[in-house]
């Protein structure tokens, strides 16, 4: 059992504060990394996850690539960190929370796509360009300010 599921046990649904970690991953032509999700239902992200105690960020960052896509994270760069009241969420159960996600980026990754259907559809390398309409809002923001980044 995890962190958060430990936590969850002593609090209930309550709110959190939890921390967590995405990446923008960006292949040799400019296209990014997106993952479409069990949850919310069909919509579309990026890999990331919430930290485990005694990780960085990084680590949460490089861990959960690697959990989600079998990829393996050389080096990361910095976008932003999100926080604050516009990412409150409440989850399908009831829980309750504040994320503090931190979003890097990286052209540096090597292995072979391998999906995990646990939590995952699929994963496609999308241009930014051609970005799905269902997409996490939050992630959609990252991505925004990765590109932006780039100019």
């Amino acid at each position: 059992m995890g962190y958060v599921e430990d936590l969850r046990k002593l609090v209930g649904h309550r709110p959190l504060i939890l921390v967590g970690a995405v990446t923008v991953m960006v292949d040799e032509v400019g296209r990014i990394l997106l993952e479409q999700r069990k949850f919310p239902k069909h919509s579309w992200g990026l890999p990331g996850g919430l930290m485990e105690l005694g990780e960085s960020t990084e680590d949460v960052a490089r861990r959960e690539v690697f959990e989600e896509t079998g990829l393996v994270v050389r080096d990361l760069q910095l976008i932003n960190v999100y926080s604050g009241p516009g990412y409150f969420t409440v989850a399908e159960n009831g829980d309750e929370f504040y994320s503090v996600t931190v979003a890097y980026w990286t052209k540096n990754f090597t292995g072979q796509l391998n999906v995990d259907k646990t939590e995952s559809i699929s994963f496609q390398f999308i241009a930014p360009d051609q970005l799905p309409d269902k997409i996490v809002k939050s992630h959609r923001k990252m991505i925004e300010d990765y590109l932006r980044s780039q100019k």
